[in-house]
């Protein structure tokens, strides 16, 4: 063959250019080159799938559970679905003005809502730190993202949101509890926020990912806080990966109005497809599997985190996830960035808040790694700080 140049770059989209790869794969890579490192940088969880999840998993591929599901969704999943909703936020999917479905993942819940809802020039507003795929939206979605800067105590509220919405607005993103931040909303702070968006026609888009991951201080009646159990009127994604170990088999489901639900499902039947359908059978009866001690192993670990890092930083206490997102004090004169790459000469890995935010000023530490490497972390990062 004729040795032709050609230039491949040329036919990337503005699309893709406009998204940049993200810092915390920059880290990953940089980690890969170290030996043993203390991992303190990735948000999954440390502890294998329970066995019954992993068993119904197997035996659905043994069945030959292993072809296409409806768009929407495994029935037996769904099903589930709507038993968990009833129970926790009161609504029922018998209703024609609800409808739900299973996603890959929550990020691609997300990402489903963007398309239905979004055009190119309508405005969503996120967060301010934010979970690194909020800012992309822009650019699949051809939006504009408006960021709300939550500093110093990452809450959104509606006070913060109101001056920001347009009349180009059309969404609005809440994460509690929250990545980066692990900071969990009250019931009060969520239905002022449902409030607002139906006062002025904007679908609210609740990312409750971490719902199982609600320490007892932050969580009201026994549960996380959440704004469905204030409105219909919201698009409320939740997941499985996070609480049952099981982040790779990518597996999330959204609710909501009927009418978005209806077109994210189109989207999903001409990308996705489905969620992958071994996995919607495995975690059918997941909801019944207690994760309460890991949850409570997880509390401690925060606690370890908060009792290491308080007297060094300013370190917003986390009511939920498995986050830690902590200042780097300004006397250092150093970045976030400058601070991690400090932290990675000593073998901590760690990600710089400027993968989270328009500041630079935070890192995030994730505390989903066993007690004795967290702890070996933790007291390097407090001679960084300064200790």
């Amino acid at each position: 063959m004729p040795d032709l140049t050609f230039d491949f770059s040329a036919l990337i989209s503005d699309r893709a250019r406009a998204i940049d790869v993200s810092g915390i794969r920059r880290v990953f890579e940089l980690g890969a080159k170290l030996d043993d490192p203390i991992n303190l940088s990735i948000g999954q969880p440390d502890f294998p799938v329970p066995e019954p999840i992993k068993r119904a998993t197997v035996d659905a591929i043994g069945a030959d559970r292993n072809g296409y599901t409806l768009t929407q969704g495994a029935p037996e999943l769904l099903a589930a679905v709507g038993r968990r909703l009833a129970e926790d936020v009161g609504w029922s999917l018998s209703s024609p003005e609800l409808g739900a479905m299973i996603t890959s993942g929550t990020s691609g819940a997300i990402m489903l809502a963007c398309l239905a809802v979004l055009n190119p020039g309508d405005e969503v507003i996120i967060p301010d730190p934010y979970f690194v795929i909020y800012p992309a939206l822009g650019g699949i979605s051809g939006a504009r993202v408006i960021s709300c800067d939550t500093y110093p105590d990452f809450r959104l509220t509606a006070e913060r949101v109101a001056p920001l919405i347009t009349e180009r607005t059309k969404m609005l993103i809440v994460n509690s509890p929250g990545n980066p931040s692990g900071v969990v909303l009250t019931g009060e702070d969520l239905r002022a926020l449902a409030t607002l968006c139906e006062e002025r026609g904007i679908l609210l888009v609740s990312d409750e990912i971490y719902d199982e991951f609600t320490y007892p201080e932050s969580r009201e009646d026994g549960r996380c806080p959440s704004p469905a159990r204030f409105s219909r009127n919201l698009l409320l994604v939740r997941g499985f990966g996070k609480t049952y170990g099981c982040t790779g088999w990518r597996l999330g489901f959204a609710a909501g109005p009927a009418a978005i639900i209806q077109q994210m499902a189109k989207l999903q039947q001409y990308t996705f497809v489905c969620a992958p359908s071994m996995a919607q059978v495995g975690v059918a009866d997941a909801y019944a599997v207690d994760m309460s001690d890991h949850v409570e192993r997880y509390r401690r670990r925060r606690d370890l985190v908060v009792d290491a890092l308080a007297d060094v930083t300013s370190l917003v206490h986390p009511g939920g996830a498995f986050y830690a997102f902590f200042e780097v004090p300004p006397d250092l004169g150093l970045s976030g960035t400058e601070l991690v790459e400090r932290a990675i000469e000593r073998n901590v890995l760690v990600i710089p808040g400027g993968v989270f935010s328009e500041r630079d000023t935070h890192v995030r530490l994730s505390y989903a790694a066993p007690e004795a490497k967290l702890e070996v972390g933790l007291d390097v990062l407090r001679d960084l700080l300064g200790a």
